[in-house]
């Protein structure tokens, strides 16, 4: 039996099962897939609420796929919390694909959980799978901005299209853009409202409540208002290969050199493009520009021995207790935490004696695989043999019954345990890996940490960190996911000056 872990509550999961013919000639069955997960989700107390099922699809793509887009769309409603399947290759072999689920499942709170490969994201050790995956991601996206980028002027020379999607009001017929028959005209009325009304949210009320919406469906916002406003598409004139993303997400604009230009049909006339555009630059030059807000490492993780949050203020850089007014300066905190954390509260010889418990009880079971799956073998080719006989008429009906009989209940009855078995296999290996790659990583940490990033510095303390108490002389950093070798193992307290 699996010795289940903390229950995950009332999760309700999927399961993806995709096995080509090749894979069925092999004898790797879709029902034996769906065995093995229903297993694994049972050692996590989790319930199966949907079984999808490509049978005999390649796996080149399947993005499009009738069962795919049921299985996204029930990750992007709720209706499931999890997908589990046997190996990355069932879910996508093409890079790109694996990619965007990656991307969708994070951007839905969704665990991935591939059997073979021993990832679940909702372990510690899985989420980095996430952040690996977002890297891949991250640069994958900047070689194709870069190579479209490069290309832009090229295709600008030749007279083929080089601006995307077409802006609202308009539409691409060829390689010019023409004004759209139904946005033109709103596009229009968005410039005399607004020199009317002088405001972008009212303008965005006045069409909202007409009716009209964006080209997405989306209803008007201000920032929609002021995007439609200022490009100069509107007065005849379109500018492409103009802005870019930053490794933060903001867009800033390339030097002007590199912009691209193209006639387009005006929907306004020069005068009126110019008169809203001033209009808008003196509401924004006149503005207050907001501070920038503060982001804080252990934010909304850290709490007060009387029991409060405790925040960082605005004109303060320590966590502060509104309560009891207890505070600690904020390089402190992050100094306590890098220090204590390299060796994550555990010494190296109780790590090798869990981890080598770990891989005993791994072996164990594995043996234990292997001997039933030739017995599976070996009960499958006898079968063969008494069926042969049968159609030879070599033996009776009622031999063939009293011979076959029992071999065929015995067969089911493997062909429960071993997908109960290789489940159990999964949830320890995926277990102690989560284990000792966040151990392996805490090691590493001392090191890395001056030289990270603020969002990679978050994520890995949101991934193993539960909270961390402040005392009047002491920081108590309470852990995810630690070993349990110790009661004690789950909780240090590092007495400092506050």
């Amino acid at each position: 039996m699996i010795t289940k872990g903390k229950s995950d509550g009332e999760k309700r999961v999927g399961i993806w099962i995709r096995v080509s013919t090749e894979d069925q000639v092999r004898g790797e069955s879709p029902e034996h897939h769906e065995r093995r997960a229903r297993a694994y989700a049972e050692s996590r107390d989790w319930t199966v609420v949907e079984v999808y099922r490509l049978d005999a699809v390649s796996g080149k793509s399947v993005m499009d796929r009738p069962e795919t887009q049921l299985m996204l769309e029930h990750i992007r409603t709720g209706h499931i919390q999890g997908l589990i399947f046997s190996k990355l290759a069932r879910l996508a072999r093409n890079t790109r694909e694996l990619l965007e689920f990656s991307e969708i499942f994070q951007s839905c709170g969704t665990d991935l959980i591939s059997l073979q490969e021993s990832i679940d994201t909702s372990t510690p050790a899985g989420r980095l799978f996430y952040t690996m995956i977002a890297a891949m991601a991250q640069w994958e996206r900047e070689e194709i901005a870069d190579r479209v980028a490069a290309s832009v002027p090229i295709r600008a020379k030749m007279g083929k299209n080089v601006g995307g999607k077409a802006p609202y009001g308009y539409r691409w017929e060829g390689n010019r853009l023409i004004p759209h028959p139904q946005e033109a005209p709103v596009r229009k009325m968005i410039y005399d409202l607004f020199l009317e009304h002088k405001r972008k949210k009212t303008v965005a009320r006045i069409l909202n409540e007409a009716g009209y919406r964006t080209s997405s469906g989306a209803l008007f916002s201000d920032t929609a208002i002021k995007r439609a406003i200022t490009d100069p598409t509107a007065k005849g004139v379109h500018r492409a290969n103009y802005t870019k993303t930053l490794k933060d997400g903001q867009v800033a604009l390339k030097p002007e050199e590199e912009w691209v230009w193209q006639e387009s049909d005006p929907i306004v006339s020069e005068e009126i493009w110019n008169a809203a555009n001033h209009l808008l630059n003196e509401q924004q030059r006149t503005k207050i520009a907001p501070g920038k807000r503060p982001s804080h490492l252990f934010a909304g993780l850290v709490v007060c021995q009387c029991g409060q949050k405790m925040y960082v203020p605005s004109n303060s850089t320590k966590y502060t207790c509104q309560a009891c007014r207890t505070k600690i300066p904020a390089d402190d905190l992050e100094f306590v935490f890098q220090d204590q954390i390299k060796d994550y509260f555990l010494s190296p010889e109780d790590v090798v004696q869990h981890l080598a418990n770990g891989d005993q009880v791994l072996q164990e079971k594995e043996e234990i695989l292997k001997v039933l799956g030739r017995e599976e073998e070996k009960l499958r080719a006898e079968m063969d043999k008494v069926y042969h006989l049968y159609l030879k008429d070599r033996i009776t009906g009622e031999g063939f019954g009293a011979k076959y009989r029992p071999m065929e209940e015995r067969l089911a009855q493997l062909e429960d345990e071993i997908p109960r078995l290789e489940a159990e296999c999964d949830y320890i290996r995926i277990s102690h890996l989560s284990e000792e790659q966040i151990l392996e990583e805490a090691r590493n940490l001392s090191a890395q940490w001056p030289h990270m990033e603020f969002d990679e510095k978050r994520r890995l303390v949101e991934a193993i960190t539960e909270s961390i108490k402040i005392g009047e002389n002491s920081v108590e950093i309470n852990l995810f996911y630690l070993p349990a070798l110790k009661n004690t193992a789950n909780r240090q307290q590092i007495a400092i000056g506050l």
